[in-house]
């Protein structure tokens, strides 16, 4: 349902940038990281039915989730697959039977449920001070934008083409630089034959349900470090993505719905879904539109994208990963460039805290490892301590109405809220 105020008016020429923009995210989702589900699903021993299964799942679920929020906030809530999770299920599949893996995936979902409701996530979110959420934001992206131009050494020619063209296109027509290296990559590949689509058939894909088994092993070495992979290396840093571009709606909904969504669909397959955060901050920024009212546009052109993918299984995702990574890096990087430049300003804004910001930006880009943890958490951690110890008190909690946060509680009354 969405919210009882006027929705902001969209027009023809408001739809190109946040579509495209969509588009991007879901390209460099499947093109990026879901090699990983199938490295998973090969480890686990599936068939192809079960693979297709988990695709459809997992591409449905993320596809609707996301519809669902971007509609009702009016804002871009792109939501995505467990990217460090399906890594760590790479390896935890190999000594987990798969009905057991099944279990644990409705085990976390649940926690996740109950996570949303209790509204303990959203409290802490407000804890942590601006300086240090711009700059783990800014530490997270910098890889994808360094990756941009690491391109160039393993393939010299795409990659410096996109990157020319991404100044040019920006000196003359900056809201087109995007959709212009986009159209330009893929033509450039189609014209050089390195895209070859001509054995790729349509299929559709059927879910295949599993009946879950629920054990203690399952429950220790499966769903625990699934919850806490997923809530600090996807929930955490993809709020943080929300908060940098201005956007205010509660966490709670958002962990709330993705966990509910979660919880239907791990029986088909699906491991864990959530709020995205490196493909999200192409559809929260500028780029995707100048003006913030419309960038919900680009969540709900993702949520399409990606049940069409749903729809066609493993076909869609093997056109998606057949493009070379040079050109997933590079289109990538270029279009975070305007989000690591803002979080990089906000982080050095205030100069009280502008140390712990640093701290923050460098060890969340180091990507630390420890303990099977992501380095988005252990940046958020270190940059906390070193703002703690060097203004010498702890993060404020912030009232919901100064964050400019909205409660989940009660009936909608505006923008962003969610009964």
């Amino acid at each position: 349902m969405p919210t009882s105020s006027s929705p902001p008016s969209v027009q023809f020429r408001d739809l190109v940038h946040p579509i495209v923009a969509g588009l991007i995210s879901v390209i460099v989702n499947y093109g990026g990281t879901f090699i990983l589900v199938f490295q998973a699903a090969k480890v686990a021993g599936l068939n192809p039915e079960l693979t297709a299964s988990w695709v459809w799942s997992i591409s449905i679920g993320v596809g609707v989730t996301g519809l669902v929020l971007s509609w009702i906030t009016r804002e871009p809530i792109i939501t995505a697959w467990s990217t460090p999770a399906a890594a760590f299920l790479a390896t935890a599949l190999a000594t987990t039977p798969y009905a057991e893996a099944v279990g644990a995936y409705l085990i976390s979902a649940a926690a996740f449920v109950a996570l949303g409701l209790s509204g303990y996530f959203e409290r802490l979110i407000r804890l942590i001070p601006p300086g240090v959420a711009a700059g783990l934001l800014a530490g997270i992206l910098l890889q994808f934008g360094i990756g941009a131009f690491g391109g160039v050494s393993i393939d010299p020619l795409l990659a410096g083409l996109l990157i020319v063209a991404y100044v040019v296109l920006k000196r003359f027509s900056a809201r087109y630089a995007v959709i212009g290296i986009l159209i330009l990559g893929l033509a450039f590949l189609l014209t050089q034959g390195r895209v070859d689509l001509s054995g790729l058939q349509l299929q559709f894909a059927a879910p295949v349900f599993t009946m879950p088994v629920f054990t203690l092993n399952a429950l220790l070495s499966v769903a625990l470090p699934l919850f806490l992979i997923t809530l600090t290396g996807q929930y955490m840093p993809g709020m943080l993505v929300l908060r940098n571009d201005g956007f205010k709606t509660s966490a709670n909904p958002i962990v709330t719905l993705t966990g509910l969504g979660s919880l239907l669909m791990a029986p088909f397959g699906s491991h864990a879904f959530n709020i995205a955060a490196i493909t999200a901050a192409i559809c929260t920024g500028k780029e995707a539109h100048e003006d913030p009212s419309k960038r919900w546009v680009a969540g709900m052109a993702a949520g399409i994208f990606y049940i069409l993918v749903g729809v066609f299984g493993v076909t869609l995702a093997a056109v998606f990963m057949a493009f070379p990574a040079a050109f997933i890096t590079t289109l990538a990087g270029l279009a975070l460039l305007g989000t690591i430049g803002s979080s990089l300003a906000s982080a050095m804004a205030d100069p009280k805290s502008r140390e712990a910001a640093l701290i923050t930006f460098l060890a969340a880009a180091a990507n630390i490892k420890l303990f099977g943890i992501g380095g988005a958490f252990w940046g958020l951690v270190i940059g906390l301590v070193a703002y703690a110890v060097l203004l010498g008190r702890l993060p404020r909690h912030e009232p919901a109405h100064k964050a400019g946060l909205t409660a989940i509680s009660g009936p909608v009354t505006g923008k962003g809220a969610i009964a």
